[in-house]
């Protein structure tokens, strides 16, 4: 979104104020937001979609796309082959009702899912493993987070969380 201005190079200017709530609060707020955010049961405010016995879904706040959730399991813990096989398979699970609610609220053409293991494979929360299942639609790529490092998203994450929200609790997508 633009406000018109006109810097003074002629150059249009976009205004993205929500990235400075990430900027500031990026790897300083204390504790595990994969383990404080559902203890908190406050799930619209920390934008949890669902709850299952080992895993929940939670929007990221700071999403690479609009719709993009995050799977994590409700214990503590840092590496994917510690996950015992109940939470994977309910991971997994939880995965394919975040696709199907996905693709009845906001009908994208394909998805990416994957885990960052360390911080050093992109990892913000190195230390809680969580499954991304991040939309994707023809185009969804350009120029802005290559040369501005600055991601475009048509719409509020709360927005987002309340259709989400209501499509999951109307049937988990189907």
């Amino acid at each position: 979104m633009t406000d018109g201005l006109k810097g003074s190079d002629s150059m249009e200017s976009l205004f993205a104020p929500w990235r400075m709530a990430y900027i500031k609060n990026a790897k300083k707020e204390p504790g595990c937001i994969f383990c404080l955010f559902p203890a908190e049961k406050d799930d619209k405010k920390r934008l949890i979609l669902a709850r299952g016995e080992k895993v929940f879904v939670i929007m990221n706040a700071f999403p690479y796309n609009p719709g993009h959730l995050m799977v994590a399991p409700y214990r503590h813990v840092g590496n994917y082959e510690e996950l015992d096989d109940e939470e994977l398979l309910e991971m997994h699970k939880m995965a394919s009702e975040c696709i199907k609610v996905l693709k009845k609220t906001m009908s994208p053409q394909g998805f990416n899912l994957g885990v960052n293991i360390g911080e050093v494979a992109g990892a913000g929360f190195a230390g809680h493993v969580h499954l991304h299942v991040v939309p994707r639609w023809a185009g969804d790529t350009n120029f802005m987070p290559v040369t501005a490092q600055v991601r475009v998203l048509p719409e509020a994450l709360e927005e987002t969380w309340a259709k989400l929200k209501e499509a999951w609790d109307e049937g988990n997508g189907s």
